[in-house]
């Protein structure tokens, strides 16, 4: 489903050469569920931007569902990554004057979705998730398991086949965590491909695979369950 083969990504910091990824070559099938960890500066968010189609690699090719996205345009990317790829970021990244239905229409809206399947969708998304009681709430009138569930509404209202989740528990208490990776979890358990990227271990350690970045090259690959 996910190919990459000879990824690297540089960067110039003034008169400094950066390689943040080296020569990355690694696969992923539908369903998989992999963790990605290692320490910071580990190339762990750059790789996971670069799978999410946030950024481009310098030489390499990426290949997902058998199609080349490395060269494709501007507006070919975003089309494929709103079609295709959802994110869960730690900080959630909502729209602070929207309410969280208006949230999770976003991709939809995008997508040129009508309007009463906007509706549908949402209202479906937001039930199932323990959310249609707050709806018209903005993001500062939730709390942060809550505003956590809507990015996880927003990011699977297009039913993608990739979920990317770059520290999805690193900003809240634990039961909010432990509720959110459940909800995760059970995204996966139902087909979607799920890649985590933590430093905790305990999340590294509930995932079927688990990936070790240093100094922007794989380390570890290993297969737990």
């Amino acid at each position: 489903m996910i190919r990459l083969e000879g990824i690297g990504r540089e960067f110039r910091v003034g008169d400094q050469l950066v390689r943040a990824l080296r020569n990355i070559d690694l696969s992923f099938e539908a369903g998989d569920y992999a963790a990605i960890m290692g320490p910071s500066g580990s190339g762990k968010s750059t790789l996971l931007n670069i799978v999410g189609l946030l950024d481009r690699p310098t030489t390499g090719d990426y290949y997902l569902e058998g199609q080349n996205v490395t060269d494709l345009s501007d507006g070919e990317t975003a089309s494929v990554r709103r079609e295709k790829i959802g994110f869960v970021f730690q900080f959630f990244h909502l729209v602070p004057r929207l309410s969280a239905e208006d949230n999770v229409a976003l991709p939809m809206t995008l997508a040129g979705v009508a309007p009463q399947e906007r509706r549908s969708r949402v209202s479906e998304v937001l039930r199932s998730l323990g959310l249609a009681d707050r709806s018209r709430h903005r993001p500062d009138q939730l709390s942060g398991g809550q505003r956590q569930r809507v990015a996880i509404a927003r990011a699977t209202v297009m039913q993608p086949a990739v979920i990317l989740a770059d520290e999805p528990t690193g900003n809240l208490d634990t039961k909010s965590g432990k509720e959110v990776l459940h909800i995760l979890e059970g995204l996966n358990d139902r087909g979607m491909t799920l890649i985590v990227v933590t430093h905790d271990s305990e999340i590294g350690d509930r995932a079927r695979r688990r990936i070790g970045l240093v100094d922007g090259s794989i380390e570890t690959d290993l297969r737990q369950r």
